[in-house]
């Protein structure tokens, strides 16, 4: 960098009246004191376009990098137990798989929010859905083999279950929610990286899309009577997940008695 441009760097930073400007709700103004990691957090592309930021954004990018390189291992690792399934078994427990990243505005919402410092050392000690995997399963029994046959792998760790099938939500939401630690290597060494890992059912999947569209457009303010009628929707499509079950497992008996024939 030139020394025109160092200059201008430091006026820029010295100006404790300078806004940032594009930014949504959470825009600050940079004062001499400012909270560097928290301008990075808001807006990667304004800082990057600020030498003095450069460092950090950098630092949260890669960050933001290693989380992906965990979301790829995670979905190798369902990818193979299921082609392994269709060979095996002529069934797919894993109808899709969906997976993000978590965006920056959100991931500094929470860290807010939760009283967390907002640093990237924050990032990685407190959030564990940063790196989110969401799979979609046909059967509620695929998802429990599905969670099982991926916990049981040794350079997987299970740091967190919490099971909103067998205990719904209020609202009726229903899935599971892991929260694992996977190695992942990388040039110079192997970082250990979280990723939260949700399973559903189509029927789940459906209902859990459907009642968040809602409550986006409502701004989070169901009116009770249209909340108990969300509620009836969730049991009402529980009970059908629990029938198709049953089919299901009805055919495969069939099927595996009458070979025995």
């Amino acid at each position: 960098m030139n020394s025109a441009s160092r200059l201008a760097d430091k006026r820029v930073l010295n100006n404790k009246e300078m806004e940032i400007r594009g930014m949504d709700e959470n825009t600050v103004a940079v004062g001499k004191d400012i909270d560097l990691e928290t301008v990075i957090l808001q807006n990667v592309d304004l800082a990057e376009s600020i030498g003095a930021f450069r460092e950090v954004a950098e630092q949260f990018q890669q960050l933001m990098m290693m989380y992906s390189c965990a979301i790829r291992e995670v979905r190798t690792k369902l990818e193979v137990l299921n082609d392994e399934f269709q060979v095996q078994r002529s069934h797919n427990p894993i109808s899709y798989i969906k997976y993000r990243v978590k965006k920056p505005a959100s991931i500094l919402e929470k860290l807010k929010r939760r009283g967390y410092p907002v640093t990237l050392q924050s990032v990685e000690d407190n959030l564990h859905d940063v790196a989110g995997i969401r799979v979609i399963c046909s059967y509620v029994q695929d998802i429990y083999m599905v969670a099982d046959m991926l916990t049981s792998q040794n350079d997987i760790t299970l740091l967190e279950v919490k099971d909103y099938i067998a205990n719904p939500k209020p609202n009726g939401y229903r899935s599971l929610h892991l929260v694992v630690q996977i190695p992942v290597f990388f040039s110079d060494g192997c970082k250990l990286l979280k990723v939260e890992v949700q399973i559903r059912t189509i029927a789940m999947d459906f209902w859990a899309s459907l009642e968040h569209q809602l409550k986006y457009k409502t701004e989070g303010d169901v009116p009770d009577e249209i909340a108990a009628e969300l509620k009836d929707c969730s049991d009402v499509i529980a009970n059908t997940d629990q029938r198709m079950q049953k089919i299901y497992n009805t055919l495969k008996t069939n099927k595996t008695e009458n070979k025995q024939e």
